[in-house]
């Protein structure tokens, strides 16, 4: 099962992956869950985005850091396994800062192979960042573009999607 949750900053959609992923590793018989974490901290901002994260999360569910090879950590995950994999548009802006663009389009294929031959249950948290204005500078606006194909390419081998909208889950795609 492949679930993608989508929505703006602040929006409720890790909490609601969290939940997700605890639904099914207590219906799983407390199946172990793994958060797959891509962010950096780069500055102390983004250092209590990720303690408050961290805080969030029970002490038991297992933790692997990865900013880059994510279709490795996902190709190394046991079948049933439960993982949260947040965020990908963070995943994406390592990437883009690496100035590599060439590693990026093979790794962005990589992931997306090992994703549809994944046997995990993954929940993957990623922005919705294409419905305000287009930013005037080129890097943001690489951005928001390779955000929507990355989102556009994970949708279509997702079961599910949601987005979340003011703490609120909205269903765009459903295998139900």
């Amino acid at each position: 099962m492949i679930h993608l949750v989508l929505g703006g900053a602040r929006s409720g959609k890790s909490r609601f992956a969290e939940s997700v992923a605890q639904g099914i590793s207590d219906t799983n018989k407390n199946k172990e869950i793994t958060y797959i974490a891509t962010a950096t901290a780069g500055d102390d901002e983004m250092r209590a985005r990720i303690a408050h994260h961290q805080a969030s999360r029970p002490d038991e569910w297992q933790l692997i850091e990865e900013t880059l090879y994510l279709s490795t950590r996902l190709a190394d995950l046991a079948p049933g396994s439960v993982v949260i994999i947040e965020c990908l548009t963070l995943w994406l802006t390592n990437w883009l800062c690496s100035e590599n663009e060439q590693s990026w389009l093979i790794e962005k294929q990589a992931f997306l192979e090992s994703l549809k031959h994944s046997q995990a249950e993954v929940i993957l948290v990623s922005n919705e960042v294409g419905s305000g204005i287009v930013p005037l500078g080129e890097l943001s606006r690489e951005f928001v573009d390779q955000a929507g194909w990355l989102n556009q390419s994970v949708a279509a081998i997702a079961d599910e999607v949601t987005l979340v909208v003011a703490g609120f889950p909205v269903s765009v795609k459903s295998s139900r």
